[in-house]
């Protein structure tokens, strides 16, 4: 995505099954190739698998791309 993938915004690659269109092609961003899944990551299904994906994507983002109180709250 042009300028990366703000928190909370469905990739533009993932497909109607949610899968990545680009997997295993070298445009394939070094964030998401890095990412091995695990039990911890993926849990018994596909809520507890996005649940973790939205708790990164709030972990990670940038200093003051949200001031709420929800993204000050720790973990």
């Amino acid at each position: 995505m042009p300028g990366g993938k703000p928190a909370g915004v469905r990739c533009i690659q993932l497909g109607d099954d949610a899968r990545c269109r680009i997997f295993g092609q070298p445009e394939r961003p070094a964030v998401c190739a890095g990412l091995m899944p695990s039990v911890e990551m993926c849990g018994d299904s596909a809520d507890q698998a996005l649940a973790y994906l939205a708790r990164l994507e709030r972990l990670t983002q940038p200093a003051g791309a949200n001031d709420s109180a929800e993204a000050r709250r720790c973990p």
